[in-house]
């Protein structure tokens, strides 16, 4: 038996795909193959707003997935629009790497220590708001491209080669990236500074691994929990073998804080869920573009179901609505 797997081509989707695959195989005892998939947002330049959002990365891998030209494919989490696509289940989301953003500068500075009007570039409307929060005073630019792209930006950093589109290179203080991403491609000797949630809120699923299969082949689950018992397919327990139910649990209900608020990718949303003890815990932001305004708030459930996570999720939603989020940042983009 041999699985495909359906990734992007880029280097990070290729690192991230293939340890998913070897995880996979090891408890599944078959042989994986990767199907690269070119995406919209692979093809085309400019923005996300402008391209349409997240799902720009992901409508070609569920289409090939629909076409049975792969088995399965593996998203980030945080690419993956909080509407579902008929025929296609989220079969597994693996334990969650780092959810932190991270800053990489050039001189190893810190947030704090870049200089007065220093040039800083994200692709993430949500990291510019909370920079600009942090620190009103730096120039927040709009980049796109792969992480050896948005690096070659950074002059100075360790390892760092490659150039970026357009031929500009060295032309910024500074880039905010994941964290996870850094760390799966091995690449985090370039971090100048880890944010705590405190001060940058990640984006919801920020960290985790999505991925998605066809209905058939998803495990048996009720109200999101696995049912152990059921009679299911090799692929199908492979999958379930590696889900984490307590990541599970935490995308859940930031993703349906997300879907409530009907945040588009121009509207800069923070969301952490965190599972302590019989407890799940969410804090949410939602900010202004300019980071001049937002409103921070956090909630917490005993209920640890997937219904339970959903709920909180909403709940927190209508609670910042009820602040007057909409009224400063753009949702329902």
């Amino acid at each position: 038996m041999s699985v495909r797997i359906g990734t992007r081509g880029s280097a990070l989707a290729l690192t991230q795909t293939q340890q998913t695959a070897d995880m996979l195989a090891a408890v599944g005892g078959f042989e994986t193959e990767l199907v690269r998939i070119k995406t919209e947002g692979d093809v085309r330049t400019g923005s996300l707003a402008q391209l349409g959002g997240t799902g720009v990365f992901v409508a070609a891998l569920r289409e090939a997935l629909l076409a049975d030209r792969c088995d399965v494919a593996i998203h980030s989490l945080k690419d993956l629009p909080t509407g579902g696509t008929p025929g296609l289940a989220l079969g597994a989301i693996p334990e969650r790497a780092d959810v932190r953003d991270v800053l990489c500068a050039r001189d190893g500075l810190t947030l704090a220590q870049l200089p007065e009007g220093a040039k800083v570039g994200t692709g993430s409307p949500r990291r510019a708001a909370q920079l600009r929060a942090a620190r009103p005073d730096l120039e927040v630019l709009d980049i796109r491209g792969n992480v050896d792209t948005r690096l070659g930006r950074v002059p100075g950093l360790p390892g760092n080669s490659a150039g970026s589109v357009g031929g500009t290179t060295g032309d910024l203080d500074a880039v905010v990236l994941a964290a996870a991403g850094l760390s799966r491609l091995g690449r985090t000797e370039v971090v100048s500074e880890y944010f705590e949630p405190d001060v940058m809120l990640p984006a919801p699923g920020q960290g985790a691994l999505a991925v998605e299969c066809r209905l058939d082949d998803a495990p048996a689950r009720e109200n999101g929990v696995l049912v152990k018992d059921a009679i299911q397919g090799v692929l199908a327990q492979a999958l379930a073998a590696i889900d984490d139910a307590d990541t599970r649990l935490a995308v859940s209900a930031e993703r349906a804080l997300l879907a409530r608020l009907e945040a588009g990718c121009a509207a800069p949303v923070g969301a952490l869920a965190r599972r302590k003890g019989s407890l799940l815990y969410l804090d949410a932001v939602v900010c202004s573009p300019d980071g001049t305004r937002s409103v921070r708030l956090n909630k917490a459930t005993d209920g640890l179901t997937d219904v339970g996570a959903h709920l909180l999720g909403i709940e927190l939603a209508e609670e910042l609505l009820a602040q007057g989020v909409a009224e400063f940042a753009e949702l329902g983009a």
